[in-house]
């Protein structure tokens, strides 16, 4: 997974990420976006627009970042 989406955009959900994505691997989710790793191109353009920040590459978490990680697997592979 190259970018993961963190609790910023829980509610939030402005998508400008959506718009930007040149590969369509933003989905919306229940409270929140989620990227597709197996379609994301790991360009970054999503991280520059997002407006609150939510979006981060997978080896720039924290620990405490894990829950999301955890959610995106959870949307796109159950």
């Amino acid at each position: 997974m190259a970018f993961v989406v963190l609790s910023p955009c829980i509610g939030e959900k402005a998508g400008e990420c959506v718009d930007v994505c040149p590969v369509d691997c933003i989905e919306e989710g229940e409270d929140q976006y989620f990227i597709n790793p197996d379609i994301c191109i790991d360009c970054g353009a999503c991280q520059g627009v997002c407006p609150v920040d939510a979006i981060v590459e997978e080896y720039e978490m924290n620990e405490s970042d894990a829950p999301y990680l955890k959610k995106a697997e959870t949307f796109f592979w159950y």
